[in-house]
């Protein structure tokens, strides 16, 4: 019979998931190559825009507005505010001495300041700050009355249902009567309540001693009372030196229990995003990433077209998911962030009278920077996968010896491309019939000094020539068909080496078990 019959009556079914394995392979090594590119490219997308100012800028400003003390012997700072004494102390201390910096050391006036506070000198006072208040109402909780004779108000916690919409004092300025809040601004996670935009709002003056006048008659009014839960401080700066905004929010609650809670932060942001040569270069890393975006989302869509439901079943696939949805939600907030600051950082700056609220364009970077943490952080976790996989190869690989050894295609592969491009470029002579079979027999030699008997360099040699036998028909690149018929002397070569597989395996199988055993007589 000239040929003899395919593998499983009428052919191999052609299978959805078959991948031969040289085209796999090849597959694999340009994928991981491509994402090694991608991780780079992210990696200076996220360490690219951070620098060491920011951190600098953060804590000169930090010492100024939380650790300078009052004068005196007290020695009271923002941190360690306890009581509405304390905190009015502070308010007409440290903080006005911080925020109005009108002359040099020596009391001259070295530059135009053009109507501008210039923190430690180099530091611009963007606008006005602004001063804020939340009150929660009366009766908002319920006295019992075994105590109603000595006490019949009850200020609850601050909640949103709660908070205090009517005029009081003296009501005829801006800081007592309520101002409604601004619908998408963010509100505020605090120690003892989540507190919206709104409130009892004023601003300082560009005077110090307006500034000072305007505390003293808040304090002998008794802005603060029993029903404040919350006061924001607030106000941003601008370095040209360094290009950064410092965005600075210093917040005093005042829970239901009594006392003060201090918390504060500082925020120093890159609104200016492309300026030097080097943002360009961080411009074009953007453009990048974002042409990975499209190839890498066009893979998976693909994937999921060709496998269906059972692309869902790896965890690997839902790791692929989870990042690119972090790359699009990464993306949205960064073009948000700068189309908002075109749209907003000139009606910031263009009244120098007014408060500019620059809190709302930090808290979308804020936003952003963690998104683009998390996304790093799975990125990598990818990446260790991969790493670790390559790593088991190469330990597997070194394992085991010439001849008889599972061979892994990677590194096959890479090798073989190697020599090709050498010989294309003709930095390597052609791999002649005669230098393969020095290369087999120098294998040979090597084999019986290592101390493999003959009997198992020839099979091993026959099994070499086996596998090299039905690659060449089966899992060449050329060969489009699926359904390669195979002849009886085929048929019986691949039963051979099935058997030899089969010693093998029981020889590894023998040795593993050895080992084991030592390993429990060790324990």
């Amino acid at each position: 019979m000239a040929e003899a019959t395919r593998w499983h009556l009428g052919g191999t079914p052609k299978h959805k998931l078959h991948y031969r394995r040289e085209v796999e392979m090849r597959t694999t090594l340009q994928e991981s190559l491509l994402y090694l590119i991608f991780l780079i490219n992210l990696c200076i997308l996220t360490f690219g825009m951070v620098n060491p100012h920011m951190y600098y800028l953060n804590k000169v400003m930090s010492s100024l507005f939380l650790d300078t003390s009052v004068h005196g012997e007290e020695r009271i700072n923002f941190k360690s505010i306890r009581s509405i004494t304390d905190f009015w102390k502070f308010m007409e201390g440290p903080l006005l001495e911080g925020l109005y910096w009108d002359s040099w050391y020596n009391n001259k006036n070295l530059y135009d300041l053009k109507n501008s506070s210039r923190i430690y000198y180099e530091n611009i006072l963007l606008g006005v700050p602004r001063v804020r208040q939340l009150k929660v109402r009366n009766n908002t909780c319920k006295v019992h009355s075994s105590f109603q004779s000595l006490m019949n108000e009850c200020y609850d916690k601050y909640t949103s249902e709660n908070e205090d919409l009517s005029d009081f004092g003296l009501k005829y300025d801006t800081e007592w009567k309520y101002s409604a809040p601004i619908i998408n601004s963010p509100w505020h996670w605090g120690f003892t309540g989540v507190y919206r935009n709104g409130g009892y709002i004023f601003t300082l003056s560009k005077s110090k001693s307006e500034t000072l006048d305007k505390f003293i008659n808040l304090r002998m009014n008794s802005w603060i009372t029993r029903s404040t839960r919350v006061i924001f401080i607030d106000f941003s700066l601008y370095n040209a030196n360094v290009n950064l905004f410092c965005i600075i929010r210093l917040v005093a609650e005042f829970p239901a229990t009594g006392g003060i809670l201090t918390s504060w932060q500082f925020y120093s942001v890159k609104l200016l995003r492309y300026v030097s040569y080097y943002d360009y270069f961080i411009a074009s890393c953007e453009i990048t990433f974002c042409i990975f975006l499209i190839v890498f989302t066009t893979q998976e869509v693909l994937k999921i077209k060709e496998f269906k439901s059972a692309y869902f079943k790896s965890s690997w696939n839902w790791l692929e998911l989870l990042l690119l949805v972090l790359c699009f939600v990464a993306v949205f907030l960064n073009s948000y962030c700068n189309i908002q600051t075109f749209l907003l950082l000139g009606q910031l700056l263009k009244s120098t009278e007014k408060y500019s609220d620059f809190y709302f364009l930090a808290h979308w970077h804020i936003y952003y920077n963690n998104i683009i943490a998390i996304t790093i952080f799975f990125a990598w976790i990818k990446n260790m996968f991969l790493a670790i996989i390559n790593d088991t190869y190469s330990e597997v690989k070194a394992d085991y010896s010439i001849g008889r050894r599972p061979d892994f295609e990677l590194g096959k592969m890479i090798k073989k491309s190697y020599h090709n491009a050498l010989e294309k470029l003709k930095l390597k002579k052609p791999e002649t019939d005669e230098d393969k079979k020095r290369k087999s027999r120098d294998l040979a030699e090597q084999a019986r000094r290592e101390g493999f008997d003959e009997k198992e360099i020839q099979s091993a040699e026959q099994m070499k020539k086996w596998k090299e036998r039905l690659e060449k028909k089966y899992y060449s690149t050329e060969i489009q068909d699926d359904y390669q018929p195979v002849t009886q002397q085929e048929f019986r070569d691949l039963f051979l080496y099935a058997v030899e597989l089969e010693k093998e395996l029981h020889y590894v199988s023998l040795k593993l078990n050895r080992v084991m055993r030592k390993v429990s007589a060790l324990q």
